[in-house]
């Protein structure tokens, strides 16, 4: 097998911004099986439950320190109406989610239950609210009902169905997509609305709103000019914070053919080369996104958030294709170890990130039968391997040495990825080898602060087809792997990893 050289600089006692732990937050979507069938089986099921809650998925999830979790949508927050959630059961309305396989949904995983939820996984919860379809009235009362404390109409609501104290919900989207399912405006349009919806989003109590901007879709840059062209014509008074404080976008992967148009599973060599290159240019869309709005806020008050992402490919024969229920291969896990090292380079404007979806849609991290079974997919080995990032401090990795780039067509693919970062006295490395048919020995030069190995794992397989099944759960999972660590030029020191092809490493060091 050839075998690639590379070496790198990492600037341990250099700092740079800290890398939001809103980075690695989660989507759930009334879509498919990720609410009912995923999350939420209901009290009365065989499987273990809380309150109708999946135990075994809160269990897995718990273990990736989920941060955040965005609901009830994408495309559907903007057909949802929360009052049709909240209250007994029995009486809530059956809905029909035309969005989605229209289906017939019948409301029992509402607000109360999606707050349970956001407290059994620890996560902040992100409500994405409905400006296609709702009014602002609508919005700014569910805003009053989940966080408003003392006595109002929509606090005597929330205590009669059963919560006396009010939830904390640091994140607010207005609205989602609305350039598509979310209602198809001009920017703006939009730009006008976000701003009225976001007036009337109060600030309850002690409970701060994080007011997010629904944007554009890839680098559609006309979308973030208007919304920030809106921000400064009300020249941030509206509220001491700006009438809001982020700004979306929405990105997807695939293999260079449209989204949704190939297999999860069965794919060549260039199609797995195409999908690699479509995930590396998010880097070249947030740095443009980025550009439109350090012209009008140089600050970086607002921020940019990326609250869908993740691979798209066709559904697994045999299901409901507008469940859009996907295989995760290998393949998705080092597109997502792509896209983490790129958020840590754009940490400074980049605040939030949602992968699409959490179970069982898209690029999930666990995927359950109706059965019991559940499965942990290759994508979720990497957010548990990387979740040493979360608020740490990013530093610099310099590639001195890099391996030669793959030709993908006209495009040119760097099949090495690194990022750092340091918190608590430790230091997180991770690397990606993109490459699939050569090896990379890593060399990194750590400067600055004494450093030793922990621990070193590696996610890899014989293919980048592999997958997890409940026949084979462990196909695709990380393993302990060696790493040479010894003394470098000038008090640094030097590590080595010999990374196999389609591979994801990470690296825990013990710094002095």
């Amino acid at each position: 097998m050839a075998t690639s050289d590379a070496r790198a600089v990492v600037d341990l006692d250099v700092t740079g911004p800290t890398i939001s732990r809103h980075l690695y937050g989660h989507f759930a979507e009334h879509l498919g099986r990720c609410i009912y069938g995923g999350f939420w089986v209901g009290e009365d099921s065989p499987i273990p439950n809380e309150g109708g809650l999946r135990l075994d998925v809160v269990e897995a999830l718990r273990a990736l320190d989920v941060p955040t979790l965005r609901w009830p949508g994408g495309c559907f927050a903007d057909a949802y109406h929360w009052r049709d959630g909240v209250g007994p059961k029995h009486e809530r309305p059956v809905m029909v989610n035309t969005l989605w396989g229209d289906v017939e949904e019948n409301n029992h995983f509402g607000t109360h239950e999606f707050m349970a939820l956001c407290e059994l996984l620890g996560a902040d919860p992100y409500v994405n609210g409905n400006v296609g379809s709702g009014t602002v009235r609508e919005m700014s009362e569910w805003v009053e009902y989940l966080t408003r404390d003392g006595d109002s109409p929509m606090v005597r609501l929330r205590k009669a169905n059963g919560r006396d104290a009010p939830w904390k919900v640091p994140f607010w989207g207005i609205g989602n997509e609305a350039w598509g399912c979310g209602g198809h405006l001009r920017a703006e349009a939009y730009a006008d609305l976000a701003c009225r919806y976001a007036t009337f989003l109060h600030d309850h109590g002690d409970n701060r709103l994080y007011r997010i901007a629904a944007g554009a879709s890839d680098d559609d840059l006309t979308w973030t000019e208007a919304l920030m062209k809106a921000i400064s014509c009300l020249g941030c008074t509206a509220r001491p914070r700006g009438v809001f404080q982020g700004i979306s976008f929405h990105y997807y992967t695939f293999a260079g053919d449209g989204i949704g148009k190939s297999s999860a599973t069965d794919f060549t060599d260039e199609q797995y080369y195409r999908t690699m290159v479509k995930a590396a240019d998010i880097d070249r869309v947030i740095a443009a996104h980025s550009a439109v709005m350090d012209a009008y806020d140089p600050l970086r008050q607002v921020g940019l958030v990326c609250d869908e992402w993740g691979t798209w490919w066709q559904a697994e024969p045999g299901t409901n294709p507008r469940f859009l229920h996907q295989q995760n291969t290998l393949r998705d896990a080092l597109v997502a170890s792509l896209h983490f090292d790129i958020f840590h380079k754009h940490a400074a404007r980049l605040r939030m990130a949602n992968i699409a979806q959490t179970v069982n849609v898209l690029q999930a991290m666990v995927l359950t039968d109706d059965d019991g079974g559940l499965v942990l997919t290759p994508t979720y080995h990497v957010f548990e391997m990387n979740k040493g990032h979360q608020d740490a401090t990013s530093v610099p990795v310099h590639l001195v040495e890099a391996p030669e780039a793959v030709e993908v067509g006209d495009d040119r693919l760097a099949p090495l990825s690194i990022s750092a970062s340091t918190k608590d006295g430790r230091a997180l490395v991770s690397m990606s080898n993109l490459a699939l048919d050569r090896e990379a020995t890593v060399r990194l030069d750590l400067r600055g602060r004494a450093a030793t190995a922990t621990r070193a794992r590696i996610l890899t397989a014989d293919k980048p087809q592999s997958h997890n099944t409940l026949a084979a759960p462990d196909a695709v999972a990380p393993t302990e792997f060696d790493v040479e660590l010894r003394p470098g030029a000038l008090g640094s020191t030097e590590l080595t990893a010999p990374l196999p092809p389609h591979s994801f490493a990470t690296v825990e060091l013990v710094l002095g």
